[in-house]
């Protein structure tokens, strides 16, 4: 079994609303000095039966262009890799 650790986030000049309503929050709870928040999503994702770490890396790289990750707005990555 191998363990892949893909984080999935806004491609640089899309809006993301719910890192601007943190600022926005951070400020009216007086913390200061934030000066930009981004929202991202990160996934923990175990793949079994597999040969070896290549074929799970293929498994997810699929699983994360096709349902993880919306290509027009969003980038995702795989982080992290192991055998467990």
């Amino acid at each position: 079994m191998f363990k892949l650790d893909v984080l999935v986030k806004l491609k640089k000049d899309v809006l993301d609303p719910q890192g601007k309503a943190i600022e926005l929050a951070a400020k009216n709870i007086n913390i200061k000095n934030i000066y930009s928040v981004k929202q991202n999503k990160y996934f923990e994702i175990i793949v079994e039966k597999v040969p070896n770490k290549k074929k799970a890396e293929e498994i997810v790289e699929k699983l994360s262009k096709n349902l993880l990750a919306n290509e027009v707005i969003e980038d995702y990555q795989v982080i992290g890799s192991k055998k467990i």
